[in-house]
């Protein structure tokens, strides 16, 4: 009724464009001067920070911080550390909420209760501990130094994820686990037959969750991966910024922005799907 009159329609279109506005230059801003300044020469940056290329762009920033700053080592490092870490996080969540919600054990309470628990716990109190612990490795006595998989073990035990897969999977109808039960699948055959398929909503969830993370993760792998020829993108960058033109290191801070953008829009679609059907289905 209020829109009826011109008045409030006029001033409600307004404050709606100018607040789509402000959110559009609030996001798209950083990294319109981004690509800004990785197009710029060093000079023109510090000179005039928001002047507009007053020499031309500069594409060459983007193949020079390509091979110069080694950038395709550390983009190959980069992606191996995500590939585990979403391997291994995916395997621990999807075991351990099936554990919990299907399978139910006498115990299973407690270690719910547990798993919990330890979201409540700051990770840099127990970075210490876990850092003995990746120099020595109880039982095995091996040193996981300048290796990936002190990054992807530590990495993949995240609690929240189990909690998540446990709760999308306490969603689903009981009566398709007795039915599987009732004609003789076993529990790893109702994992593989039944759970996964039914669990692509979540897995797409975590697999977003999970990649993003091991994406930006910045102090552990710092600690871990000491040497240079290992580092991912998050901790080679900060390194090299003081030996690094400033041209050339805001390309390598664009192509580093823009990776991840390009693989959410390519699948947004796929991660937006399963965010709104995770816990959709119904008996």
């Amino acid at each position: 009724m209020d829109r009826r009159v011109p008045r409030v329609r006029v001033a409600v279109t307004v404050v709606g464009a100018l607040i789509v506005l402000a959110l559009g230059v609030a996001c798209a801003g950083p990294l319109f001067w981004l690509f800004k300044a990785a197009t710029s020469t060093s000079s023109e940056t510090l000179a005039d920070p928001f002047g507009f290329w007053p020499s031309g762009i500069h594409w060459e920033n983007l193949t020079e911080a390509w091979t110069s700053v080694r950038f395709g080592t550390y983009l190959l490092n980069t992606l191996i550390v995500c590939a585990g870490t979403w391997f291994f996080g995916l395997l621990i969540a999807l075991t351990g909420g099936y554990g919990i919600a299907i399978l139910r054990p006498a115990y299973a309470r407690v270690v719910s209760a547990a798993v919990l628990a330890t979201l409540f716990i700051p990770g840099v109190i127990s970075l210490v501990a876990l850092y003995l612990t990746v120099i020595d490795l109880p039982v095995l006595n091996v040193n996981l130094l300048n290796t990936f998989w002190g990054v992807w073990l530590p990495a993949a035990t995240n609690a929240f994820n189990v909690l998540l897969v446990s709760r999308f999977l306490q969603s689903i109808p009981p009566a398709l686990f007795d039915a599987a039960r009732i004609d003789g699948a076993g529990a790893v055959r109702i994992f593989w037959s039944l759970v996964l398929p039914l669990s692509r909503p979540i897995i797409g969830v975590v697999s977003l969750l999970t990649v993003i993370g091991a994406y930006k993760d910045f102090l552990w792998p710092l600690l871990v991966l000491p040497d240079p020829d290992l580092q991912p993108i998050s901790v080679a960058l900060p390194r090299i910024e003081s030996s690094t033109d400033l041209g050339v290191f805001m390309a390598a801070l664009l192509i580093s922005v823009v990776l991840p953008v390009l693989l959410f829009l390519g699948f947004q679609r796929q991660f937006l799907r399963a965010a709104g059907s995770a816990g959709a289905i119904k008996e």
